[in-house]
């Protein structure tokens, strides 16, 4: 059956492969597409969605694509720089300003096919630097945004002219926190571009099972199995396609592991009927000697990465199977944030995308079943494979482990431009009712497809849950340099905060192993492990009031996909008992609840 079929143009933004999960979810075909392709390629499709992009069309970049798509009888949609794209094609004005970050409130101006079944006003989410200042003739202003935390007018959140059959968002349906996204989308794809609903995520196995079988040939995979949720589906889907005795599994104990993980790993991979080739190595020395003295991010990131891929390959000469291709669980977010595209900005480069397996892949000796699909896909397609469900919806844990989440130092302040008190920050906490200071440190944040690598901000008082989400949101929006909110917990605001030296050590480790123990302890017992979509516990080389010792910080955040996630609130009681449990820990100076929404701040810091 020929299938109707949507072109997303994938001009680099951190969203583009999400647009195209979101159609099929619809169950209408979509197929990524770049600039650069022929024009008669678009002809096909019934419709055309163009991408968010890194890129600053104010200031011209991005400019030299061919705009004969724009000459195509199909409805285009744009979402952020598409939309400005749209606009300025058709003789509208673009500029560098009326930035918006996270949640914002979107305003229709009048009932329009593309908002059918939706509010007058509608949560969604914001993410660029650009805006559309004007409209050209045959368009019009569909609705405006309103940041949520009561911002100024933003004029042309949404444009189209029905005689064209042009529209645009400046806000992302395609993200879980456009509340009613999914409905704007289906909304182009069948009020607009007139698709029928006939493709299924279901073939997605078949076709996944044949592609595995054309590429292995008649050889065999040796996978790099964590235990997570992607190695696992990963390894369920190669063993189906290739069988047993052509799969080899090994886990790795790299030293990063939370506590008692590696044991667990194996007994469920044991219980999975994958026991027949399963492969155990402890490489936690080599992993930690090759850390040793590291504090830039990328670095660690890099040297995890590598060290894996020699792992892996003494492993498979060891036991005479390096002629095996590497599989890995590689989801799509990971490719997105290490700049995997051909325009996509790296914000932090993931251990399984080093440039060592980049070689790897350019010479066709990896195999990654799951590269296009997203966390929630991931568990649905591990569902459908049969896999337990306390496996397939565990907290996501990342492939480098707690080596990010140890966060190192020099102990010099890195205070940047700051001072130690901007004036904005004293306007903020008197209107919200919050103490807030810059932290001399920094973390890894994405800003409109960008990386960025800027200051926390430690809010502190005495105010409600709801005074520090305002204060968070009014920060973030408001003071530039920073990407990242935290809560200190605590009757009363640091008087000194300082910078501390701090390398990964088997000491740092243990204590970050046993406070993040705590923390999961503490979400299961209170009823809030399978409401939270991940919590990382993360430990800074940061002291509060001159102990010498470190500060816990705990980030819970509701997700689906990981491209955007927003901070999930904590019971008091569940607090009081971290406070309880983890400050008396030696070693901890302090606790803080990460308030952070993504973007501006990645889920991980580093």
């Amino acid at each position: 059956m020929k299938h109707d079929a949507i072109a997303v143009i994938d001009f680099g933004g951190q969203y583009a492969h999400l647009i195209a999960t979101k159609v099929r979810r619809q169950n209408v075909l979509a197929k990524i597409c770049q600039p650069e392709d022929p024009i008669e390629q678009f002809e096909a499709y019934k419709g055309i969605i163009i991408s968010g992009s890194p890129a600053l069309g104010s200031r011209g970049e991005e400019s030299a694509y061919d705009k004969s798509i724009f000459s195509l009888d199909v409805p285009i949609l744009g979402i952020c720089f598409g939309h400005q794209e749209i606009a300025r094609h058709y003789g509208g004005d673009i500029v560098y300003g009326g930035r918006e970050w996270g949640r914002a409130e979107l305003h229709l101006a009048r009932p329009h096919p593309l908002f059918k079944g939706l509010e007058k006003v509608e949560q969604v989410w914001m993410s660029h630097f650009d805006s559309v200042a004007a409209l050209g003739p045959d368009f019009e202003e569909l609705g405006f945004s309103i940041q949520s935390n009561g911002g100024k007018r933003h004029g042309n959140a949404a444009i189209g002219s029905d005689k064209h059959r042009r529209y645009g968002f400046q806000f992302h349906p395609e993200v879980d926190d456009t509340v009613h996204g999914d409905q704007i989308l289906a909304n182009f794809l069948f009020e607009i571009a007139g698709c029928r609903p006939t493709w299924t995520m279901h073939q997605y196995v078949d076709e996944q099972v044949a592609a595995i079988r054309q590429k292995v040939g008649p050889g065999s995979v040796f996978l790099l199995a964590s235990g997570g949720v992607d190695s696992t589906v990963a390894a369920k889907l190669i063993g189906q396609a290739l069988g047993p005795d052509r799969l080899h599994l090994l886990h790795i104990d790299n030293g990063l592991m939370r506590k008692d993980e590696s044991k667990t790993v194996m007994d469920r991979f044991r219980a999975m009927g994958l026991e027949k080739n399963l492969h155990f190595v402890d490489a936690s020395e080599i992993f930690l000697d090759n850390l040793k003295g590291i504090v830039e991010p990328e670095k660690k990131r890099e040297i995890i990465g590598n060290t894996f891929v020699h792992v892996f390959q003494k492993e498979a000469v060891r036991l005479g199977i390096e002629d095996h291709l590497l599989g890995q669980g590689t989801i799509y977010p990971d490719t997105i944030e290490t700049g995997g595209t051909k325009r996509a900005d790296t914000i932090k480069t993931h251990h399984n995308r080093v440039p060592l397996i980049e070689k790897m892949i350019a010479a066709g000796k990896v195999i990654e079943p799951l590269s296009d699909l997203y966390k929630v896909e991931v568990r649905e397609l591990g569902e459908q494979l049969g896999i337990d469900r306390d496996v397939c919806w565990r907290h996501p844990f990342p492939g480098p482990g707690l080596g990010i989440r140890l966060l190192c130092a020099t102990g010099q302040a890195d205070m940047g431009d700051f001072n130690p008190f901007p004036a904005a920050l004293r306007e903020i906490s008197a209107r919200c009712g919050v103490q807030a200071q810059v932290l001399p440190i920094r973390s890894v944040g994405v800003k409109a497809d960008v990386r960025s690598y800027e200051h926390p901000v430690l809010l502190s008082g005495t105010g409600t849950w709801q005074q520090f989400v305002a204060g968070a949101s009014a920060v973030l929006s408001e003071v530039s340099g920073v990407n990242r909110c935290i809560y200190y917990v605590g009757s009363e605001p640091p008087k000194e905060v300082r910078a501390l030296g701090a390398t990964v050590t088997e000491e740092r480790l243990d204590l970050l192993r046993e406070v993040d123990f705590i923390v999961m302890q503490g979400l299961k017992t209170a009823g809030l492990y399978d409401r939270i979509w991940q919590c990382p516990t993360v430990l800074v080389p940061m002291e509060i009031n001159g102990t010498g010792r470190e500060l816990a910080i705990v980030r819970p955040i509701h997700s689906e996909r990981a491209m955007t996630a927003a901070a999930a609130e904590l019971p008091k009681s569940l607090i009081k008992v971290f406070q309880t449990q983890i400050l008396p820990l030696p070693g901890i100076s302090g606790l803080a609840i990460d308030l952070t929404s993504k973007p501006p701040g990645t889920i991980e810091w580093e």
